[in-house]
């Protein structure tokens, strides 16, 4: 009997990049102590060369005789899913869903796989065991017949699995946990997860069969694993949200069947993730009372306008060394505005606290809300409220000027549709945008001293 034949690299286990020898810092990502010794076979798995043979022989093809044909994609019961994965799970794709531990990444997938009547699906749990899932989808009040459940971690015995139903879809969870016999590195590590994905990507391709990969992801925030796994797959999907909040985002960071800007919007609840169809009436207060610190914007998450507030509070520094905290929004950021604040429109803000909330638990990059956020820091500076029914969106450039946003007629119309009654808008951004139809006054303005006397006169 030919006795096996391996050969040792080191990985490494933050961005997958290998050695032939240990360092203590990796040479491409430059993290410290991150390279782990790994074994593998040097010959072929039975499993790669079935998959391999049914491959067939590829030639050169003109573009001009290639017939574009629209993919086959499986609607899911989830608008918001089906949104942000294009239209739909396409036949034969890998779709890689990453999130933080207990953000609702399994939730998300078992309630809409649940929910397929027509597919015979497989769900392959490495991490929890068939009685959590159970109690998971009876706490999400769906059962279903056609839904199979294997707890199992061995890349072998999944695909004897595979082959004894034949599922319409295949989901995966964790990618983490799973671990091939050919291998001797254990579960998790850089050479098994590529292994992993690869032989089930092969599968996926060579039987039309969608495969749904659940991952987890470091400290960083970034999916775990080497990063050759998220080229491999046709999607990633970052599931996004504080835990203590009740709002979950869903976008895409990569898709070959679809758009990256689209984004889906859930609420945890306490039978599983509702869909939000409008975002902006739960981001915003609905208190009579006027406060000072407040100013709504009107941010782009995706390609959905959507109306959000900011908070501020400032204050005079009482230890000495002014405080400076920001939830949601870039710190950086902030202090560039505070900057901008104090040089170009008089306000000394050097000595005081300042603290910044996006409401609602939303992490927002747009630089539109700029106007929103100094509008918040001087309203809470002099002690006003912005009046009720205003709100506003533009760039604040250096120099104080406030700069044009991108798609400006769809965060009106979103403004106008939600009762807002007031909106300042950077000037001469209205060219070509039909304003006899808006009800909304809208206010133009060029530099940030006069969006505060627009607003408090």
């Amino acid at each position: 009997m030919a006795k096996t034949k391996y050969k040792s690299f080191w990985g490494c286990t933050a961005c997958g990049a290998t050695s032939t020898k240990w360092t203590g810092r990796c040479p491409e990502c430059g993290e410290w102590n991150t390279m782990t010794e790994e074994r593998v076979a040097t010959g072929k798995t039975t499993r790669q060369t079935d998959n391999a043979a049914l491959v067939n022989r590829s030639v050169p093809v003109a573009v001009s005789q290639i017939e574009a044909a629209e993919e086959q994609r499986i609607r899911m019961p989830s608008a918001e899913l089906n949104r942000v994965l294009g239209g739909g799970l396409v036949a034969g794709s890998m779709v890689l869903v990453g999130g933080e531990p207990g953000i609702g990444k399994s939730t998300l997938v078992l309630q809409n796989i649940l929910a397929i009547k027509s597919k015979t699906i497989l769900y392959v749990s490495g991490e929890e065991s068939a009685t959590q899932i159970k109690l998971r989808a009876d706490r999400i009040g769906r059962g279903s017949e056609n839904v199979f459940i294997v707890c199992e971690t061995s890349l072998e015995r999944i695909f004897e699995h595979i082959d004894a139903i034949t599922p319409g879809i295949v989901v995966i969870d964790s990618i983490q946990t799973i671990a091939s016999d050919a291998l001797e590195s254990s579960a998790g590590s850089v050479s098994q997860v590529r292994e992993c994905a690869a032989q089930l990507l092969r599968y996926a391709k060579t039987t039309s069969t969608p495969m749904v990969l659940i991952g987890h992801i470091n400290k960083e925030g970034t999916l775990a694993g080497p990063k050759v796994l998220e080229h491999i797959v046709d999607a990633v999907l970052q599931f996004e949200g504080d835990s203590r909040y009740m709002y979950r985002i869903l976008r895409a960071i990569k898709n070959r069947f679809g758009n990256t800007s689209e984004l889906g919007i859930y609420e945890m609840c306490q039978h599983g993730l509702r869909e939000v169809v409008n975002p902006s009436e739960m981001l915003l207060s609905h208190s009579a009372e006027e406060l000072s610190g407040v100013a709504v914007g009107v941010t782009i998450e995706g390609i959905r306008p959507i109306l959000v507030e900011a908070q501020a509070l400032v204050s005079s520094a009482v230890y000495g060394t002014p405080q400076r905290s920001v939830t949601g929004f870039d710190a950086k950021r902030m202090n560039m505005l505070l900057a901008v604040l104090e040089k170009r429109v008089g306000f000394k803000l050097g000595a005081k606290d300042v603290f910044l909330n996006i409401a609602g638990g939303l992490r927002v990059n747009d630089p539109a809300l700029d106007l929103s956020v100094i509008c918040a820091i001087l309203a809470s500076n002099v002690d006003m409220a912005v009046p009720k029914g205003w709100c506003m969106a533009g760039e604040v450039g250096l120099s104080g000027e406030i700069r044009a946003v991108t798609r400006l007629e769809q965060r009106v119309m979103e403004a106008q549709k939600l009762g807002m009654t007031d909106i300042l808008v950077p000037h001469a951004s209205l060219k070509g945008i039909d304003t006899d139809r808006l009800t909304i006054r809208i206010h133009e303005v060029g530099k940030v001293d006069e969006a505060f006397r627009a607003i408090f006169g």
